[in-house]
């Protein structure tokens, strides 16, 4: 959410972004602000016109008390009265033209990078570096639902029968490598000096609205009928979310943080839900990371974010590229985005794994996040979020790039501690 103060000063600036989003249709929002915030300050100033005069009435009721002017004592008083009963007017007038400017606000997007390419969608995103070379083998790759079935390791045909389309039950092997990738990613990002959390897989309303738009919250969260909660989509909803309405100490920032937890999706929208595979599913496991630090240090820490994907990547013998999401692409409180996809040598192209993303103060603003600066200031902090790994997705990647000939699958050494030393998995 942009600072109203600024929409105010730069109206024509907050227009233009709106169009670079390919979103005119929210244009008239910004003039509705502007003269909803004029009433809003004609009303404050009406206010405080009053309370001085009130000030003024009531230090004068006590001196008029003693010389013994009681009649003009009572008028004082009853002049005091109508000025509460006109300021406590006001005072709902004022909330509620607050939370008209509020509604409006939440759906003016944020400011874009000025590097951010200006596209319509994801189809005129930009490549930007690849990192491995992409690799086709002489033999053929089976579809990665397929690969699974080979070792006994999927069973959707029973999900669907609990629990309907877009579920899925992992055994065996791939149950124990989807752990393995979780668990080396977790530890991957404590090397890195990342503090380790388990967070809430359920938050209120108000955690919702702050971390995310309007628009996402519909297409992807489950409600908890007849509770003020919804299950996660990820865990950077409940990270972020932890430190709403507190002011952080300098001293504390940068705060690093990554997380374990499943993430459930309605995943409403044009792609829909995957009839076969596990690429594009309502419940699925992540290891997120998170970064809340000063506004002069986030874009530092948005490239070293998405450079820990790529490392991480590579070391499970994947090939990747970085993918610059433009403007089109970009959910409303996104500064810049960036998605780094994965070689499919199955597909001969590449998909994506993860997104990293710095909102700047976008977030902080809706969840009141800031912190105390050198003078004493409170100062919105920024907020960043990056994919560590999410399976099952991913094991798409792991699977294709690691199959071999004979139908079985390398373990990366990165991964061997965690699949109890074995070097491949094999069909039995």
């Amino acid at each position: 959410m942009l600072d109203r103060k600024f929409v105010r000063e730069n109206s024509e600036l907050v227009k233009e972004n709106i169009k670079k989003k390919f979103q005119d249709q929210k244009l008239h929002l910004v003039d509705e602000v502007i003269e909803l915030d004029e009433e809003v300050r004609t009303l404050k100033l009406k206010g405080d016109s009053l309370r001085s005069e009130r000030n003024k009435i009531s230090d004068s009721i006590g001196l008029l008390m003693r010389e013994g002017k009681k009649e003009e004592a009572l008028e004082s008083k009853q002049k005091v009265t109508q000025i509460n009963e006109e300021l406590v007017s006001i005072e709902e007038k004022e909330k509620k033209l607050n939370d008209e400017i509020l509604e409006k606000m939440m759906m003016i997007p944020n400011m874009i990078a000025e590097d951010v390419p200006i596209g319509k969608d994801d189809s005129e995103n930009v490549e930007a570096e690849r990192f491995g070379d992409p690799y086709v083998p002489n033999y053929e790759i089976p579809y990665h639902a397929d690969i699974m079935a080979s070792f006994n390791g999927i069973d959707k045909d029973a999900a669907g029968r609990v629990s309907g389309n877009g579920f899925y039950y992992l055994m065996g092997d791939i149950a124990r490598l989807h752990s393995a990738v979780l668990a080396y990613a977790r530890d991957f990002m404590i090397d890195k000096g990342f503090t380790y959390c388990i967070p809430p897989y359920m938050i209120h309303s108000d955690a919702v609205n702050g971390v995310m738009s309007f628009e996402e919250k519909e297409n992807m969260m489950y409600k908890i009928e007849g509770e003020d909660l919804y299950l996660i989509g990820t865990s950077e909803h409940s990270m972020i979310a932890k430190f709403k309405d507190q002011i952080l100490k300098m001293s504390d920032l940068p705060i690093t943080m990554t997380s374990y937890s499943p993430c459930f999706r309605k995943e409403i929208g044009s792609h829909g839900i995957e009839e076969r595979g596990v690429y594009r599913i309502h419940q699925f496991e992540k290891q997120e990371m998170i970064v809340i630090c000063k506004p002069e240090d986030s874009e530092e820490w948005y490239n070293k974010m998405w450079h820990y994907s790529v490392e991480l990547f590579r070391s499970l013998n994947i090939p990747v590229r970085q993918l610059i999401c433009c403007s089109g692409d970009l959910a409303n409180l996104k500064y810049r985005s960036c998605d780094i996809e994965a070689w499919s040598p199955r597909q001969q192209k590449y998909f994506e794994v993860c997104s990293c993303s710095n909102l700047t103060d976008a977030q902080a603003r809706r969840l009141s996040i800031k912190y105390k600066d050198e003078n004493g200031n409170n100062v919105y902090a920024h907020t960043l979020n990056n994919t560590v790994i999410a399976p099952p997705r991913m094991l798409i990647a792991f699977l294709e790039n690691n199959y071999q000939e004979d139908g079985s699958i390398m373990i990366p050494e990165v991964l061997r501690p965690y699949m109890g030393g074995k070097e491949k998995i094999e069909k039995k």
